[in-house]
Formats: C-alpha cells, structure tokens, sequence
C-alpha cells in the first residue's frame, strides 16, 4: 500500500503463518478488503458515571462512522477509565485520581501495541483522561489525534452563572452560615446542566487548550462545546486529518517538540491555567524525551502575562471564550506578540503558523483577554517556589488577587479531612493552612485539596489565609495557595516536621517558601519523625506508592 499506511496490522493481516489472527479479524466483520486497510484504534474514555464523559462513547461511535469512510481506513473502537474528579474530591476516591493517568497510558499502550493499529484517535473528557492518553501517545509513537468531549454549558440559579466550583464553595458558606437550604440545594441541583467537562479554566480545559497549542488536536476542538455544532462536526474533521498523517506518516514525537512544550506551557500562563499542568506536562515529556523541568514553568511565568479573565479567579467561562473566538483566536493573539513558536508541526499537517493565517482576530470589543500593556497581571500567576519547606520546589498558583506575601502562623492538619472541619472550627485569619501527608506516596495519589479551597474561599477567608500542601489542587481552586510541596511529609519533608504556631512566610516576589526554623532546630525535630506505619492498601494504591516519582519529577511511575 502506498507508504505503507498499514505497517503495524500488516504484521498480523498479510502474513500467512498467522491464520488464527486473521480468523478473528472476519469473526469481527472484516472482509478481506478490510484486512489490507490500515487499522485506527479510537479509544474512548467513555463511562456513564461522569458528566465530562457521559457522550464520549457516542462520540466514538461517530468518528469510527467517519474513520470508515476514508479508503483505506478501518476503526476499532476500544475503551479505557476513568476517575470522576468532581465526584471523588473531598473523598477516600480522590486517591485514584491521579493515578488513573497512569493506568489510562498503560491501558492504551498495551491495546495499540498488542492489536497492531497503526494510528489512534484518543476521545477524552475529565482531567487525567488528557495527559493518560498523551503519555501514551508519546510513547507509542505512531500517527495521532486526541479528541476533547468538551466543556459543559454554564448552570444557573437564581440568575447567576454557576460551575462545578460554585457547589464546592457554597458548602463553605453553608458550614459558616451564609446560605440558606433553599439556594444550597438550588446551586446543587443546577451547576451543572448537562454533558462536558468542568467549564472553567479549571485542569480539563486547560489541558484540552495545551494539547491544541502543541498541536495535537484539531484547531478549536479543545473550546468546541461538548454539546453543540461545531463539537458533532469534528469526527469528519479528525477522519480526514488521520488519514493524512498516515500518508505523511506524521507522528506525535514529529509533533512534541521542545518548541511545542513552550507554546503550551505559554498559552497556560496566558490563559491562567491549572497548576495540575506542570506535573501532566512533565509527564507527558518524559514520554517523548524531551528534557522538560519546574524550572522551566518557572521561566516562562516570567516572560509571559496573565490576560484571560477566567473563572476559577476572574469572571468568564471557556464557553464565553469560545464565543469570542476560541483557543485559536488567543493563539493568534499570542503568535502576533511574538509569544509562540510559529514554525512547529501540528496534527493539520501544517505548522502552528499557518493553521493561524486562516483565523480571524478576537472581537476588539471582548473583555475576556487582555492585551499584553494592560495585563490582569505582568507575569504567569504560576511560581515556582523553594526554601527549606520546598527544597525540591513547589508550584504556587498567584493570579495577583491574593497578594505576593503572606506571613502567618501555621495551622497543620495531617489530612484534608481534618482540615475541613479545622476551617469550620479552628483556623483563624493570618493562618498558613498546613495540609500535609497528601503527596503522590504519602495519600497515596496526591489528591486535590478542592474541598478545602472551596470550603476557604465559602467562609470568607479567600483574603485572609493562605493554604500550603504536599498534595495538589483542582484547576478550580483558587486563593493564595502553594501545592506539589516536594519532598512530601511522608519522605521526610520538612513539611511533615512543622507545628502549630511555626511562622511561615511565602514570598512570590523572590520565590521563597520558608518556616522560621534553623537547620539545628529541623534536624532536632527529624530525629524525632517517624514515617507513619503503612496502612494496609488496596493492590493499586500500593503498586502507585512503590512506584511514583515525586511531584517535581511529574509523578512518573516510569523512568
């Protein structure tokens, strides 16, 4: 066949000592043309339990439809899992969370590798769905697109807009008194009207916006509603542009470039992106070996600005953003200002630059996206910190709101649980909120600390303390927050060695994250720590504990 489109599944379809093979291919339905075809493996993340995937399946269904439409293409739908991060926050579950990405690259790898398809199309909706299948993708290395479901439309309640986020901070009003049943329940029932992932620049959107800035999904695919036109029409899109890049036998590591590493880790700053991005983003380099670090967020934060004025701080929706022109109308933007590498491969078959000619600038009138001399904020609001906290660094999430210095006492709590009942019983203004024991091996699983951030910000605190944890946070958190503190509690971190009381200060000005403590005074207090005893886990959670590397190294369970 011309280029040999079909160079993975020839090896089970053409060769005549492997008649079983062939055998089950026409069990399935395959004709003997169908054999000679080049096999696409559409892997849907798919599951009823989740709003953000809810429609995956039928969007598989679709571009299988479309896929075999192409000459000499064949689709083969499969599936992998996924966690709900909105469902499991604030729980026992949460624990899975981070670790599904892993199980999603491995799943994937394993189907892709053992079947022969010779490219993949990954359909995904919720948080780690994203990275799993780029992960996976880097390290197969064969023709492919992702597909994002999409965001979920705006709820509503009493004529105001609402999120995922609102039902998590209206739980912080309700423990302080601040709302009555009627809109507790209210904001509840309608935050979320529907299909789609979490509709702020919460992880998914970020991630789903990253991935189209590097080049591997479709342009506008990543602010496309999950529930509208434009979203229906991309399985023809993605049908054709798979077949192409087999002819042209484009691949992802063509694709995942240093460069596009850079416009991704951009375009996040810009838009005032998830902190999750820097663990998934360096995950998904090591995939594709490129030389990636915290450092290098930290760089790019100095050069780029904050211009987008969306939730979980600021005001809008990646639903009103795609009114205004969607991720490739601030793409342009970015790319006009020199902020962006236009020269890099996407999954068009053309560069960055060119697939950018043909889109037309953002509304002059919008107020979502700030034009780079009047900034929400001079720089990324994501920071890297260190200091004897964080000797291996920790990532801050700054929009500027909240402040560049926060000095306080600590308030330490071993555990998010413990943490939501001391915001409603203990923690007073000035506190440094200290969640620990919640790092990729001491929860296990590095479980967003949502709750406790909704739970601040529902009491009125957002202003009045600040919250530092080896464990992460939702894209939808927000307040003076600092995360991925590395080394964790549970392999001997400093922060496993703080007290009550202990003055902490957080300096964003100088990226400093420090305890009043001298060296004598944390050697005294290590002598005295013991790693707590090992809980008796379930299989996975143990395997991901023996396994995972540190937040700083991206959570990697794979050198």
């Amino acid at each position: 066949m011309k280029n040999q489109i079909n160079k993975y599944s020839k090896t089970i379809t053409q060769d005549e000592s492997l008649p079983a093979a062939q055998a089950m291919l026409y069990a399935i339905g395959m004709s003997e043309r169908d054999q000679q075809k080049a096999q696409v493996g559409i892997v849907s993340t798919g599951f009823q339990g989740n709003p953000c995937n809810m429609h995956l399946n039928e969007l598989a269904a679709l571009v299988k439809k479309e896929v075999d439409v192409q000459e000499d293409l064949y689709g083969l739908i499969f599936h992998t899992i996924g966690v709900s991060d909105g469902i499991t926050n604030g729980t026992d579950g949460m624990k899975y969370s981070l670790p599904s990405r892993e199980i999603i690259a491995d799943s994937i790898e394993t189907v892709v590798g053992a079947q022969f398809y010779d490219a993949v199309i990954p359909i995904v909706g919720c948080d780690k769905n994203m990275p799993g299948a780029m992960i996976a993708l880097g390290r197969l290395n064969r023709p492919a697109i992702l597909m994002y479901g999409g965001t979920v439309k705006k709820g509503q309640w009493k004529n105001e807009d609402l999120n995922i986020v609102s039902a998590f901070e209206a739980y912080g009003e309700k423990i302080r008194g601040k709302i009555s049943a009627e809109d507790y329940k209210g904001i509840i029932r309608h935050c979320i009207p529907g299909a789609g992932a979490c509709g702020g620049m919460y992880t998914a959107n970020t991630m789903a916006a990253a991935i189209e800035c590097m080049g591997m999904s479709l342009p506008y695919t990543s602010s496309n509603p999950a529930v509208s036109e434009q979203k229906n029409q991309e399985p023809e899109n993605i049908a054709k542009a798979i077949h192409n890049l087999l002819l042209k036998d484009i691949k992802p590591r063509d694709i995942m470039t240093r460069s596009a590493f850079e416009n991704a880790i951009t375009l996040i700053m810009a838009l005032g992106g998830s902190t999750n991005a820097v663990i998934h983003l360096l995950a998904m380099a090591k995939s594709v070996n490129v030389n990636l670090t915290i450092d290098d967020f930290q760089e790019i934060s100095n050069r780029t600005p904050l211009l987008a004025d969306l939730k979980p701080s600021g005001a809008f929706l990646m639903e009103d953003l795609h009114n205004i022109g969607g991720i490739p109308g601030v793409m342009k933007y970015l790319l006009k200002e020199g902020f962006l590498h236009g020269n890099c491969l996407s999954v068009t078959g053309r560069t960055i630059g060119e697939n950018l000619e043909q889109v037309p600038d953002m509304d002059k009138k919008q107020q979502i996206i700030s034009k780079k001399d009047k900034p929400l904020k001079k720089n990324g609001h994501i920071q890297v910190l260190y200091g004897n906290l964080a000797e291996q660094g920790a990532v801050a999430k700054i929009t500027g709101k909240e402040g560049v210095m926060f000095k306080g006492p600590a308030r330490v709590f071993d555990n998010e649980f413990d943490a939501i009942e001391g915001i409603r019983t203990k923690v007073q203004p000035g506190e440094v909120i200290v969640i620990r024991y919640s790092g990729p091996k001491g929860a296990p699983g590095m479980p967003e600390m949502l709750k406790p951030t909704g739970a601040v910000m529902g009491a009125g605190l957002g202003k009045e303390v600040a919250l530092i944890t080896d464990g992460r946070f939702s894209g939808g958190s927000h307040g003076f927050v600092v995360g991925h503190i590395s080394p964790e509690a549970y392999e001997g971190g400093v922060i496993g060695l703080v007290k009550d009381g202990d003055m902490i200060t957080i300096d964003i000005n100088s990226n400093k994250i420090e305890v009043d403590l001298t060296d004598q005074e944390i050697e005294a207090r290590r002598k005295d720590w013991k790693q707590p005893a090992d809980t008796l886990l379930p299989g996975m959670l143990k395997k991901y504990r023996n396994t995972v590397a540190s937040a700083s190294e991206g959570c990697v369970t794979t050198d």
